[in-house]
């Protein structure tokens, strides 16, 4: 059991199409080994059956649906690459990240482990976890998965669910203990870019109403988790425009694992943007995308539609959208 060596991101992202040369035909390469067919007579150029084998991929996978291999697509086709026991697995800095870890957190968390949500990144929580589960099973309690956690975890891993996990089960304990007031909450909004007005209306409405408002402005939505995470929000709400007439608000989810709070979040910004500010909507929909999953708290992402669409009605889409919250706040789990 080895560290599979991978080749480096392209120095130019994104691939896209008619892009030709060794990237692409690492891509083509990638997807194909995922399941993904590609024209044989476009190997090494982006033709349409690539750019049909990334949508594709790119629905799989949770992320926004646009044809080309950008910088997450990228890091999804690395990481989908890994089984569990293809490499050693601990915690170090940079944390890995990959379906094997993914696997290794659910099978954890399905066994009453709490690795935290299962967002294939090999953090804290799940160098505990693992620990925990060493300690308990008797094995070395070094934080590394190895052949010795393997074979134990396939021992035991008849006797579980694997489509539940006791995170999804804790954030929604913790969701119901939670003040059910605004006043003191941490809120963490996001401008993905343009929203300015909007974000600073919610911003100083929310501070009116007693919370404690971080605004978050960066390109990087990782830098966005981040920035969250160090404020310990009690909740992340990013802004952006779509590339759709519609809006759609967006929540952490994948296999074993919801963020329940995150989707009723985005259930109810949904019926609020559209009753309140009138907006066109599409139903909220479960996404993986870095945002999402690199927060540890509830989070959504919603996409308001296009530019002119908002802009029109800056004041009232801001109002929605801190009544939402407060609704939320007020009851932020389905029981």
């Amino acid at each position: 059991m080895s560290e599979r060596p991978t080749s480096a991101s392209p120095t130019t992202l994104p691939l896209l199409p008619n892009a030709c040369g060794e990237a692409v035909r690492d891509l083509q390469r990638r997807l194909t080994a995922l399941g993904h067919e590609i024209d044989p007579g476009e190997v090494g150029t982006f033709g349409p059956s690539t750019e049909r084998a990334v949508r594709r991929f790119q629905e799989s996978r949770g992320l926004l649906v646009n044809g080309s291999c950008d910088a997450p697509t990228w890091a999804a086709l690395v990481e989908a690459g890994y089984r569990l026991g293809d490499r050693l697995l601990y915690h170090r800095n940079p944390m890995l990240r990959g379906d094997d870890v993914a696997d290794l957190q659910l099978r954890l968390g399905a066994l009453g482990f709490d690795a935290g949500r299962v967002d294939g990144i090999f953090g804290p929580n799940t160098e505990a976890a693992l620990k925990d589960f060493q300690r308990n099973t008797g094995l070395t309690t070094d934080g590394v998965c190895g052949r010795d956690v393997l074979a134990t975890l396939e021992r035991l891993g008849g006797r579980v669910d694997h489509n539940s996990s006791v995170a999804g089960v804790r954030e929604r304990d913790r969701l119901r203990h939670s003040p059910r007031a605004l006043h003191g909450r941490r809120l963490a909004i996001g401008d993905g870019g343009g929203l300015e007005v909007v974000v600073t209306a919610m911003a100083r409405d929310l501070q009116a109403k007693g919370a404690v408002v971080a605004v978050l402005n960066h390109p990087d939505p990782s830098i966005h988790a981040r920035e969250a995470n160090e404020f310990d929000a009690d909740v992340y709400l990013g802004l952006g425009f779509g590339d759709q007439d519609l809006c759609q608000c967006t929540y952490y989810a994948t296999t074993g694992f919801e963020s329940a709070g995150g989707h009723h979040l985005a259930d109810v910004l949904t019926t609020t943007l559209h009753q309140q500010a009138g907006l066109p909507v599409a139903e909220s929909r479960a996404m993986r995308l870095p945002i999402l999953r690199e927060t540890r708290m509830p989070a959504v992402m919603c996409y308001l539609g296009p530019v002119d669409q908002v802009v029109v009605g800056t004041a009232t889409v801001a109002e929605a959208l801190v009544t939402g919250l407060v609704h939320w706040v007020e009851d932020p789990v389905v029981t």
